[in-house]
């Protein structure tokens, strides 16, 4: 009969066992393509000692092709739950040493478990991605496995903050998780995400593409906008979960967590008082006044590289976590399009799923026109983000620094969908429409009558004058209490920090429903 230090040897070296994966060579191999190795990323990613992992001996229950032959411990996944600056978060880090990281029944479920948990305690979950997709051995096992991982993925969404790493590949029905969390960092040169992968793109379309060009990071943080970060390297995508961490609450219970700031929150930027050109046509960049009023001018920035023409950001005021949207005139002169509608919606919908109030700055001179535009649903996806700010229920503010034009003054967050402080600068123009097509359509006309060129010029120059005098301004706003003041643009730090802690007990409550019907 063996003794209690027999027993205890042997679980020494299957522990041991468990955590070297597919061996060493293959952990040099993954090596040697610049990843880290499962268990190393959750050594960077979580404290010190704070990792307590589940099912390491776990194995497949497989029979066919060979595999009976075959079993790896832990069996291609490392999942458990550790802190991230003291905070509890549940994770589960994807082996691509045991089985090419490929997905199979077991693995789902040890997936599934910590999920179940995360869900029952109110935590994060952080999923690091790097598998060749489903174990093809195990066939529809594997398929149904992935489906109850969605089916948990959905039912946390708006529960607890999921973040999802992908630092390797990511294809097939694979990428489907990753795609219903709320966040997704992808590595450079290491990861990608498809739907099918280039070879069976050839055969089906005649499309000659390589694996970057289909799902590379640069593709999906530029032009799908399916990636939410790129990091460099995955230490440092380790470390921007972290602070991406830092800015969100446990769970859709809570609020966000209070840093400590000694930014003072009297501190002026003459500068702001100057930063809009007095040419109204002539652009600046509009980050520039986000870091000169949140603390320590520091942002974190979400989806920087899509959708340019508007800025989502996280950020702190007095040490309030917020989150940050903003019309960016350095692009496309700040104009809402497809792309920039669906970017804002979505980052507006998370703020207000975990109870982050939403700082907006507004310079929009509209909806971008055009049959493009018009063909791929403006219509729709322009409601989309109409709609996430209407239904949102936290402390919003909102600053209108220059233009407000059109419809797109009522969807960025006007007083009209529930906007709690609304603010506007010296230099808001807030208007049905820009003074040049305002002029065009009321006095066509007057226009079309007068011959000589140059006192045509001078014609539409008075009136756009005059128009711009009366209508774009901040002040016919003011006069219907559009608008609650209009502020000095250097006291705007003050301005906003006084009006979120005004708003701290705030209760807004929809009306109930099963869930809504928003255009998607």
């Amino acid at each position: 009969m063996a003794s209690i230090q027999d027993k205890i040897k042997e679980l020494l070296e299957l522990r041991e066992k468990a955590r070297k994966g597919g061996g060493e060579d293959r952990i040099e191999a993954q090596h040697r393509k610049g990843k880290l190795t499962a268990r190393e990323r959750l050594e960077l990613l979580l404290d010190e000692g704070s990792f307590e992992e589940f099912d390491m001996f776990v194995s497949h229950r497989c029979i066919d092709f060979g595999l009976d032959k075959e079993h790896y411990l832990s069996d291609g996944v490392v999942t458990g739950y550790g802190t991230i600056d003291g905070r509890l978060v549940y994770v589960f880090s994807q082996d691509f040493t045991v089985f090419g990281g490929s997905l199979s029944e077991m693995y789902a479920a040890k997936i599934c478990k910590i999920m179940d948990h995360a869900m029952k305690v109110g935590a994060p979950i952080i999923g690091i991605n790097d598998s060749g997709g489903a174990r093809i051995q195990e066939g529809v096992k594997s398929l149904g496995g992935y489906a109850e991982i969605f089916q948990r993925n959905i039912l946390a969404s708006g529960l607890v903050p999921q973040i999802s790493a992908v630092f390797g590949p990511c294809a097939g029905g694979a990428v489907y998780s990753p795609a219903l969390t709320d966040f997704i960092i992808m590595s450079k040169n290491t990861s990608y995400m498809f739907v099918t992968g280039p070879k069976v793109v050839k055969t089906v379309t005649g499309e000659d593409v390589t694996t970057e060009q289909l799902g590379g990071s640069k593709v999906h943080a530029t032009k799908s906008g399916v990636a939410h970060f790129v990091a460099d390297t995955e230490q440092e995508g380790l470390l921007l979960i972290r602070k991406l961490i830092s800015y969100l609450p446990q769970n859709n219970l809570e609020d966000p967590p209070l840093a400590y700031c000694d930014d003072p929150i009297d501190r002026v930027d003459d500068k702001l008082n100057e930063i809009i050109p007095d040419n109204p046509n002539k652009p600046y960049d509009v980050k520039e006044v986000i870091h000169s009023v949140v603390d320590y001018n520091e942002i974190l920035e979400v989806q920087r590289d899509y959708a340019p023409n508007i800025v989502t950001a996280f950020a702190r005021f007095n040490g309030m976590s917020v989150g940050i949207v903003a019309n960016q005139p350095n692009y496309l002169a700040g104009v809402l399009d497809i792309a920039a509608s669906r970017k804002a919606a979505r980052f507006v919908r998370f703020c207000d799923a975990f109870n982050i109030p939403i700082v907006t700055f507004v310079d929009v001179p509209g909806f971008l026109p055009g049959t493009g535009q018009e063909y791929g649903g403006i219509i729709l996806h322009g409601a989309k983000l109409l709609y996430a700010y209407g239904e949102a229920t936290v402390p919003k503010i909102t600053i209108i620094l220059r233009k407000a034009y059109g419809g797109a003054y009522d969807v960025m967050s006007s007083k009209h969908l529930r906007g709690d402080i609304n603010y506007g600068w010296p230099t808001a123009e807030i208007a049905v429409m820009g003074p040049k097509g305002a002029i065009e359509i009321l006095y066509s006309k007057e226009i079309e009558e007068i011959k000589d060129e140059h006192v045509k010029a001078v014609f539409i120059a008075e009136k756009e004058k005059e128009y711009r005098h009366k209508f774009a301004n901040p002040y016919n706003a003011a006069k219907f209490g559009y608008i609650d003041d209009v502020i000095e643009p250097r006291n705007t730090r003050f301005r906003i920090i006084r009006a979120l802690q005004a708003l701290q007990t705030k209760k807004v409550v929809n009306p109930p429903k099963k869930h809504s019907n928003l255009p998607l």
